[in-house]
């Protein structure tokens, strides 16, 4: 099977639901200054060899446009002739799509994420215990507590890449970036909306109640 064998009616799809999941977030102010990513998995194909949907680089996500989106290879190379350029943290996504298997990424930058990330730096992860959302996780023990990864904000991408394989915990569909953002993953869009949100309501949370606590 080639990236050829992607219908259109599958890419057209996949930007589709990349337009209604950025203008939905864009509404909530998590694409400051042009930041953040999201892509989706898009065809069948072997583990080794994928593709995928991805936001253009440098774009204003409170607007949509024609030349929003491209398709990227496994190793995050467009497959298709554009000039467009795929979001700097392609990488990354590569990264976790080959080591989650999983059909969609979402990047965001926010306040309370940010502020979490290095609240908890030299723990390595971000605690939450008991709290309620943690079950948009799946993760349904009473009183279940978690450890949201963080890796380091390094200018050079390829050097985050390297870490994400590492970093991903099994239960935990997530990794926060210090001072940057969450990525957030699910089998497919509506879950990794899901857990975009619970991690959002999460990290709000755990930062106030460490001010509350101090």
């Amino acid at each position: 099977m080639s990236f050829s064998d992607i219908r259109l009616e599958e890419k057209q799809q996949a930007f589709a639901e990349l337009r209604e999941i950025k203008t939905l977030l864009a509404s909530r102010g998590m694409f400051p200054g042009t930041s953040g990513n999201l892509s989706i998995r898009t065809g069948a194909f072997a583990k080794e060899q994928f593709a995928f949907a991805i936001t253009a680089s440098g774009k204003d996500k409170s607007v949509n446009t024609p030349s929003d989106y491209l398709l990227v290879d496994q190793d995050g190379k467009p497959i298709e002739a554009t000039g467009l350029k795929p979001s700097a943290e392609t990488l990354i996504h590569c990264e976790i799509y080959k080591h989650t298997g999983c059909g969609a990424i979402f990047h965001v930058h926010t306040v309370f994420n940010n502020l979490a990330s290095e609240l908890f730096w030299e723990r390595g992860s971000i605690p939450v215990d008991g709290v309620e959302l943690i079950k948009a996780f799946n993760i349904w023990e009473e009183e279940a507590q978690i450890e949201i990864p963080i890796l380091p904000n390094y200018a050079d991408i390829p050097r985050i890449a390297e870490l994400v394989e590492g970093a991903i915990q099994p239960r935990i569909p997530g990794i926060m970036l210090r001072k940057h953002g969450i990525y957030a993953w699910g089998a497919n869009a509506f879950e990794a909306k899901r857990h975009l949100e619970a991690f959002e309501f999460l990290f709000e949370y755990v930062y106030r109640w460490a001010l509350l606590n101090k």
